[in-house]
């Protein structure tokens, strides 16, 4: 018989409306009005986020900011500004660091803790909970809310986190389910997309109750993976995570070009850019690579004939340099001419993969030995950090490999992935 866990377990903290959060605490005149951070000023870009005042009046991430003003005439939007998100996400994560260890840090703008001994019993968890909010207002910010959630594991703490936004606090207990959600949509859950709502329909769930009573090999059916059985036993409250980290596959970077930089000739320049801060973090990390790979999405309507996007990748002989990657950008670049593509590109990303940890390579790999490519592939490498440490020190693009008609940051600059934060030596690559 299945055992329900009955106590408590994690603590999970969503800071609410964190890009547009920080905006107005950085700028007091933008508190208590509607507020949309975007990728660039033009109308037409989306939000990336929204104030709660936006979020009043229908905005949210994703909707096109042409859309944003006709639902509310008085929004202001602000360009993104990502270091300064990472700067203040340490600084918060800092102050929850003063109550909990962080156990896991899952995105810029949420994190999970797991408590232990007394720190399980309700009041105990409450108080701990109510001394973090107090903490970040009076230490960070009091524009930087946050709703946080007090269940039996990670997943039903960051249910539990949902339940009441902005500011909100909330315990759940799995001997409180299903009837405690039996109001709120499947796809409030975490885990269940578009597509996986979708699914769940056409196998005839459209509420958590009715999920609630499926069998786990119905549900792993359902999801056609082991997850969705481990996604039934989540919601039962039972720990179902590991704590193994995971293994580095690739680095990369992509990029929704404003309308100016579109034309392929432009569009070539942030392709380069990309590429050369893609392989300054990779060899931040520590890695060679042996293999490039090109993306890029038109800027053309869906379903009129014409080409929408466009991939290839290439091996290359193992490196960490940038010439080595920029010569592989130009060889996929003239391929991706030759077959005939639209000229106005709307996305370009990069991506090196078959990474190899520096200090697993045998010197042999190098065949350094009167190899004339080798030697120069090592001349490039020590180029390559130079041209690394100098833009650390000085600024980004202080020195960089060929001639920019402009400053590329704008176009480039590294920007916040839902399930990564960057460092902060990710601004100056």
């Amino acid at each position: 018989m299945l055992e329900i866990p009955t106590g408590l377990g994690w603590l999970y903290l969503d800071l609410n409306s964190y890009f547009a959060s920080v905006e107005q605490h950085m700028n007091p005149r933008l508190r208590g009005r509607p507020v949309a951070v975007v990728p660039s000023n033009t109308d037409a870009t989306c939000a990336i986020a929204a104030s709660y005042e936006a979020k009043a009046k229908g905005v949210k991430t994703g909707t096109m900011i042409y859309q944003a003003r006709q639902m509310c005439p008085d929004l202001v939007t602000v360009p993104a500004r990502h270091d300064y998100y990472v700067d203040y996400h340490h600084k918060i994560m800092d102050q929850i660091a003063k109550f909990l260890p962080l156990t896991k840090i899952c995105s810029i703008d949420e994190v999970a803790c797991r408590l232990m001994g007394t720190e399980r019993e309700e009041e105990n968890a409450l108080e701990i909970a109510r001394n973090i909010k107090r903490a970040i207002a009076e230490n960070v910010g009091p524009t930087l809310g946050s709703s946080i959630g007090i269940g039996p594991n990670r997943f039903l703490a960051k249910v539990a986190s949902n339940l009441q936004k902005p500011n909100g606090l909330s315990v759940l207990y799995a001997t409180e389910l299903p009837e405690r959600l039996a109001h709120i949509k499947l796809s409030d859950l975490p885990g269940i997309g578009r597509n996986m709502n979708e699914r769940l329909r056409r196998a005839g769930v459209t509420d958590l109750p009715t999920f609630w009573n499926l069998d786990p090999k119905h549900v792993r059916r359902i999801w056609h993976s082991v997850e969705g059985e481990r996604f039934w036993y989540a919601l039962r409250g039972i720990e179902t995570t590991t704590n193994e980290d995971p293994v580095r596959r690739t680095v990369g970077h992509s990029h929704v070009l404003a309308p100016v930089m579109r034309p392929r000739h432009k569009a070539r320049i942030v392709a380069r850019r990309l590429t050369l801060k893609a392989a300054s973090r990779m060899r931040r990390l520590g890695y060679f690579a042996k293999l490039y790979a090109l993306y890029v999405r038109f800027d053309v309507p869906k379903n009129t004939g014409q080409r929408y996007k466009w991939t290839s990748d290439i091996k290359i002989p193992l490196a960490e340099d940038s010439f080595s990657f920029l010569n592989a950008l130009n060889m996929l670049w003239e391929k991706m001419i030759e077959d005939g593509t639209p000229p106005r590109i709307k996305q370009i990303g990069v991506s090196f993969y078959g990474l190899v940890p520096a200090d697993k390579i045998m010197p042999d790999m190098f065949k350094e030995l009167d190899d004339p490519v080798a030697q120069t592939q090592k001349k490039h490498a020590k180029l390559s950090t130079a041209m690394d440490q100098i833009n650390e020190k000085y600024g980004l693009d202080t020195v960089v490999l060929g001639t920019l008609p402009e400053s590329m940051s704008r176009f480039s600059g590294t920007k916040i992935a839902f399930t990564r934060i960057p460092e902060k030596a990710e601004f100056h690559e």
